[in-house]
């Protein structure tokens, strides 16, 4: 049930004139020219991909707000390629990136939920019930709300190089995509303003600034779930929360570190998250 405030987000003239912009996109090639598919749901329309067989396996991409399926092929390694061969692995560009083909509205009051509705979404799309999900850079705090949202679904999970807050750092990420992802979008969107996007981004990086932000520590204390998480070291994925998460959470397992320098490393990490999906895959999948 759509609650009264998002269904009229939903109803909204700007939405519909999203939608229509949109459908143009249909019909193009994706990567490696499979063709595109697309999930809808009123004025939310989600691209994705899927590649391989077997036990589902979401994959969440790097790049912030800009996280796409086609950025894939600029991180440390593509999940599409990797799991393929074991994994029916599914991968979408995030609601109104600026280098992706999905839009909807900017659900102002719920930014990280109204994502995760997507990603619920598509899975539901395609008749998937459990699942295992991987995500790098914000696919961390998207990968925690979905397990606050929907903990029987998700059968294990891996957090790679997952973003964070940052005492040192604090505005990062509201600074960021205010330079940057906000307006490139309202470029595109007439509909959206420079002032909706600071309440969307301040909702979504500033109100509950801390840790992980989706989910408090209380809530990774508890969690059962099996979760592989590999730390970066930068401002925008902060080591010492990745090794916090690792610590609270009773399921955790940490790969080596640094994993991605030398680069030779990096068939390790990927060995490593093979070895994890394998051991968590359901005996009946």
């Amino acid at each position: 049930m759509v609650d009264p405030t998002r269904r009229t987000i939903l109803k909204t003239g700007a939405a519909a004139t999203v939608l229509a912009a949109t459908r143009g996109f249909a019909g193009q090639a994706g990567q490696d020219g499979a063709a595109m598919s697309f999930y809808e749901n009123g004025p939310v329309r989600i691209r994705y991909e899927e590649a391989g067989s077997g036990f589902p396996l979401l994959v969440i991409p790097g790049g912030g707000l800009n996280s796409s399926i086609a950025g894939l092929a600029t991180h440390p390694f593509n999940p599409l390629e990797e799991f393929k061969g074991e994994n029916r692995v599914i991968a979408a560009d995030l609601r109104n990136s600026n280098r992706g083909r999905s839009s909807g509205p900017l659900e102002i009051d719920r930014p990280w939920d109204s994502h995760t509705d997507d990603h619920l979404g598509v899975m539901d799309h395609l008749g998937i019930d459990k699942f295992m999900v991987l995500g790098f850079c914000i696919g961390g705090p998207f990968i925690w709300n979905l397990l606050r949202r929907a903990p029987d679904r998700v059968v294990a999970a891996v957090l790679a190089q997952p973003s964070a807050w940052s005492a040192e750092h604090p505005t990062l990420f509201y600074d960021n995509n205010m330079g940057s992802w906000g307006p490139d979008l309202v470029a595109r969107r007439p509909e959206i303003t420079m002032d909706m996007i600071d309440r969307f981004l301040t909702r979504m990086y500033r109100t509950d600034a801390d840790f992980v932000f989706t989910v408090t520590r209380d809530f990774v204390r508890e969690l059962q779930t099996p979760i592989l998480i590999l730390p970066d070291d930068i401002p925008a994925h902060p080591y010492d929360v990745a090794i916090e998460a690792a610590m609270l959470a009773p399921q955790s397992e940490l790969s080596m570190f640094p994993w991605k320098q030398p680069v030779e490393r990096i068939p390790l990490a990927v060995r490593q998250i093979r070895s994890f999906l394998r051991a968590h895959r359901p005996v009946s999948a």
